[in-house]
């Protein structure tokens, strides 16, 4: 899950490039071509010519009738295999299948080959149609729609998906009830709208809920209570600060792995998160320091990204990383001027655009490097990718930091 980094400079370490074969098979057609190969045109002449020497044809009527006959009866076959598939495949009855198709509204598109699904999006919509019965993904975004409200859906009571995405969507223009009716409902997506605060009642069969790039400041408390499968909260691009986001606000994500709190306008850690965070993501906000034990309560901590902040070596505890569970750890455009003690089992470290200086193997290795004679020893530091560009370190890389991490595929500088 880290974001991707172009490197600025050069690779020290870098994996081997691949390459492929292309055109042999056009090489080949045109060297049969060459050689002389007889090709379909020339067996057309060919037959022309024993035509004319006598040979016993068909006459073009009949061939002509028998041709009809044959595409008919192929067409049939298909249109009956092609509705047999469509019902097996989609595991739907025939009758829903019927209903489903023949009550799509015409302002959206309903594909016979994926009949569960209706797209309404880039339609220029101010309000929701009536949504066939039997719907269980429904596209709505790109469009107008300002309200949400409470029988809009009430035909369609098997909803599993929604996408709201970019539209004019208010706290006040959605209906208390509208969320919480589709008690199936597993995806949620109401990105690029105009919420201030988290919308709720949201139903208990809800796994990932979107809500990126709102106006959103404000996140009820007990919101999240009773929703034991949510697992993905993305509340980035909003105006959270840290009276938002507190141990009240996020109770109730007892399954949580995934939170993305980037571009808000936090100046600390959040507080409140589940033990069950996999995935923490807090880039561009203004934190300027993290707490010594913050990780200890987050024994699954696994990808964080803290790009774009205000740390400085000062208010990161030096062994504040130093946690098993972690795999890719990043911290690129901060102030730091050293390098943090890391985990062995570090996979990806970024730390571009800092203001560090040097690099010591000695310092920066988790393990001795003297225990690492072996190169089969299991403690043998895992990391893989190393950026250190846009900081004060000239190359070369001290030779104890490759001996260190010995399983490095690239290191930028």
């Amino acid at each position: 899950m880290s974001q991707s980094h172009t490197p600025t400079k050069h690779h020290v370490l870098h994996p081997h490039g691949s390459t492929s074969v292309q055109g042999a098979a056009l090489r080949e057609s045109n060297r049969s071509r060459l050689v002389g190969v007889p090709t379909a045109s020339d067996d057309h002449r060919s037959e022309s010519l024993r035509g004319r020497a006598g040979f016993n044809w068909l006459s073009r009527t009949s061939v002509k009738k028998r041709s009809s006959r044959k595409m008919a009866l192929s067409q049939k076959l298909f249109f009956v295999l092609c509705l047999v598939g469509l019902v097996f495949s989609q595991d739907m009855p025939y009758e829903e299948l019927i209903a489903q198709i023949q009550s799509c509204p015409q302002e959206c598109s309903c594909p016979q080959n994926f009949p569960r699904a209706v797209y309404c999006d880039n339609r220029g919509l101010k309000s929701i149609p009536q949504i066939p019965p039997y719907t269980w993904y429904l596209y709505l975004q790109n469009n107008m729609i300002e309200t949400l409200p409470l029988d809009a859906l009430k035909n369609a009571t098997q909803i599993r998906w929604v996408n709201l995405n970019r539209n004019k969507i208010t706290d006040k223009g959605i209906e208390e009830g509208f969320l919480s009716a589709m008690t199936y409902l597993v995806h949620l997506y109401i990105d690029d709208n105009l919420l201030s605060s988290v919308p709720s009642p949201l139903p208990a069969s809800l796994e990932h809920l979107r809500l990126s790039r709102n106006r959103i400041s404000k996140i009820p408390g007990g919101v999240f209570v009773g929703l034991e499968k949510l697992n993905l909260l993305d509340l980035q691009g909003n105006k959270l600060m840290d009276d938002a986001v507190t141990e009240v606000s996020l109770k109730g994500l007892n399954n949580l792995v995934q939170i993305n709190l980037a571009k808000n306008q936090l100046s600390r850690m959040p507080l409140g998160l589940p033990p069950t965070t996999t995935q923490l993501f807090l880039d561009g906000n203004n934190i300027e320091n993290i707490p010594a034990d913050y990780f200890k309560g987050l024994p699954k901590m696994a990808f964080l990204r803290l790009n774009h902040n205000k740390l400085g070596s000062g208010g990161v505890p030096k062994d504040v990383f130093n946690i098993s569970s972690i795999l890719d750890l990043q911290l690129s455009h901060n102030q730091l001027t050293e390098i943090p003690i890391i985990p062995s089992g570090l996979e990806h470290l970024y730390l571009d655009h800092n203001k560090i200086t040097s690099v010591n193997g000695s310092n920066m290795c988790p393990v001795s490097i003297d225990s690492l004679d072996s190169s089969q020893n299991e403690s043998v530091p895992r990391l893989r990718f190393l950026r250190l560009d846009g900081n004060e370190i000239n190359p070369p890389i001290p030779r104890d930091v490759v001996m260190c991490f010995r399983l490095l595929r690239s290191i930028v500088i």
